[in-house]
């Protein structure tokens, strides 16, 4: 049996960044942070930078591609997002190196083979140019990545279904939100259907979808002025056991911290 390590090194609206490999080679997901945190996070637990041999961009928005120009163009790795993120990417106020030949297309919706793994997009209602969520298989098991999106659409749920390991966003509380001191602009935003997942939404799809095949959640991409990741473990752990679903016995939950990397996790 192949060992399938994944691993948060930022999760937050600061800077998004994941790593999913084998022992011998991994991918990133994002790369919102960064270069010498990449490396200096991937090092810490053992792995190479030249360990890396792709990059998935869920979108164009600032704290999910940061680093890709360096990435791309300086370390030659291959940038995959769609016709219309990559256009997004290059006109981005953070992009001082622009994507050139590193710049690979990816078609939603059709699967692409990197080594063990297969890589599958599909779209994700956000404001960003073109977003995608990617599902993930390898050696029989199941990731899904889902970022940023505003509400879940019938095309996630399908996609959430699969998974036997499920990263997912837990943005904001919405009362936190309505009480905090961001404009009413940014709040109306932020509360939209192609904004961001509150708690109280994920928990809420998250009791009445889940199956046993999924073994593991990840909160991700919680708020630093809107959500705390004790708030948003809480309410979806609370609303699965009014379900029936007890965390560490049905199915593991954690919170992903903002500017603090996860530890490896190892699955066999």
């Amino acid at each position: 049996m192949m060992k399938i390590r994944f691993m948060s090194l930022a999760s937050g609206s600061s800077g998004n960044c994941y790593y999913l490999g084998t022992d011998s080679y991994g991918i990133l997901v994002d790369a919102g942070i960064g270069i010498r945190t990449i490396k200096k996070r991937l090092k810490e637990v053992g792995i190479p930078m030249e360990h890396i041999v792709a990059v998935f961009i869920t979108h164009d928005h600032a704290d999910h591609i940061k680093s890709v120009g360096v990435l791309g163009e300086n370390l030659f790795l291959p940038i995959f997002a769609t016709s219309l993120t990559h256009v997004g990417i290059n006109k981005s106020y953070c992009m001082t190196q622009k994507l050139g030949i590193s710049a690979k297309r990816l078609e939603k919706y059709q699967p692409l083979k990197i080594r063990d793994f297969t890589i599958e997009s599909f779209e994700v209602p956000h404001d960003g140019t073109d977003n995608v969520g990617y599902c993930i298989e390898a050696d029989g098991k199941t990731f899904c990545f889902i970022t940023d999106l505003g509400q879940i659409t019938p095309t996630v749920e399908k996609y959430i279904l699969k998974a036997n390991y499920l990263v997912i966003e837990a943005n904001y509380d919405a009362e936190m939100l309505k009480m905090g001191p961001y404009p009413p602009y940014l709040k109306d935003r932020i509360a939209s259907c192609t904004g961001h997942m509150c708690n109280a939404d994920t928990a809420e799809f998250l009791a009445t979808h889940w199956q046993p095949h999924l073994h593991y959640i990840w909160l991700c991409h919680l708020s630093k002025d809107n959500n705390h990741p004790d708030l948003a473990y809480k309410t979806v752990e609370y609303r699965l056991k009014d379900a029936g679903i007890i965390v560490g016995k049905d199915v593991e939950l954690c919170a992903l911290k903002r500017s603090i990397p996860s530890e490896l996790y190892t699955f066999e």
